[in-house]
């Protein structure tokens, strides 16, 4: 993991269950699954999962380097920024996209920046591209560039110090979210196993009315019957073993409260954080160590949260201005122009 393990050991040391960050977010917790409130100590075991996800979650974002200018001007000079976009004039349009970006501005009508995480797809291709070689350069030679799309911006903040609070509360709610997801699965699992119990006991009882008939005509059951009796009565006591697994129903509760704890208490098993260095050239064409072309290293940041396990996107703290923002109708204006 990287970073997430470095972050994890480097210090182990557990808040104090009292804060009013882990109050705020048990609270929200319990707001999304209010059946919680009648578990016994139900806030003492949140608040230690909480702890520990708070602490941990802090840790990563407090690593996050600070908010990169995210403008036409800052393309030509910051080597991120022309990473992520292919010209200075896609800044400003990519990022007024955004609707709570838009929204952020409504609503602080006096703010002249908004702070905010800049999402993106970053995809790597392998493709003949030309490279010097010697003293020729030659157009055969396989090259890796990348490439950013899919700019999403759905967190922000009016100041960076905001910005990064906000982050962290997203990120436990996301977390608190990752264990109701468990509880859901472990219901259905219940639920799947109950009908399965009542199936397999209605195909027993069948067979065994038929047995009776059988046995009335021949004096005793065939072999077909007593294999098939068997093989249900195999699968009865597995789906039993099941559902002892699972615990008394009387207990689901309480198996609730434990399994959204579980996920809370091992954030870095439900969160993958990591970076990755590339030296890019001007055309985002990644040059290897021995290469004399000129280029710029960056250390990108990638996360993969639980909602989309199988997906990394790159990601950035970025600062936005007011001026830049485009108005609606001239997004709607170029949206017209893509379609066409």
């Amino acid at each position: 993991m990287g970073m997430l393990s470095w972050m994890w050991h480097r210090n182990t040391a557990v808040r104090p269950a009292a804060s009013d960050e882990v109050r705020d977010a048990v609270e929200r917790i319990v707001k999304l699954h209010p059946q919680l409130r009648l578990v016994g100590q139900y806030e003492a075991h949140l608040a230690r999962a909480v702890s520990v996800s708070l602490q941990y979650v802090e840790g990563l974002v407090e690593s996050l380097p600070p908010a990169r200018e995210a403008s036409a001007a800052a393309w030509s000079s910051d080597a991120c920024i022309h990473a992520f976009f292919t010209a200075p004039d896609d800044v400003a349009p990519a990022l007024s996209r955004s609707t709570d970006l838009q929204h952020f501005f409504d609503e602080c009508p006096a703010a002249g920046e908004v702070f905010a995480v800049l999402g993106m797809a970053m995809t790597e291709r392998r493709a003949p591209g030309a490279k010097q070689v010697g003293l020729e350069v030659r157009s055969d030679v396989m090259r890796t560039t990348v490439s950013f799309g899919d700019y999403q911006v759905r967190v922000c903040g009016l100041t960076e110090t905001l910005l990064r609070r906000e982050i962290v509360r997203r990120v436990l709610d996301q977390l608190a979210l990752e264990g109701l997801s468990h509880v859901e699965a472990d219901t259905a699992r219940r639920d799947a196993l109950q009908q399965e119990r009542a199936l397999l006991k209605a195909r027993m009882q069948l067979l065994e009315r038929g047995g009776v008939g059988m046995r009335q005509v021949m004096g005793s059951g065939t072999a077909p019957d007593l294999a098939e009796r068997a093989k249900i009565q195999s699968l009865m006591d597995e789906n039993e073993r099941s559902l002892a697994d699972l615990g008394l129903q009387t207990d689901a509760l309480q198996r609730e409260l434990q399994l959204i704890c579980d996920v809370l208490a091992d954030p870095a098993s439900h969160l993958d954080v990591t970076r990755k260095r590339l030296r890019l050239n001007a055309m985002n064409v990644v040059l290897e160590d021995n290469d004399p072309a000129k280029g710029e290293e960056i250390e990108f940041r990638l996360a993969r949260l639980p909602a989309d396990p199988g997906t990394w996107r790159a990601f950035a703290l970025v600062r936005f201005s007011r001026a830049d923002l485009l108005p609606p109708a001239s997004m709607h204006e170029e949206a017209r122009h893509l379609v066409i």
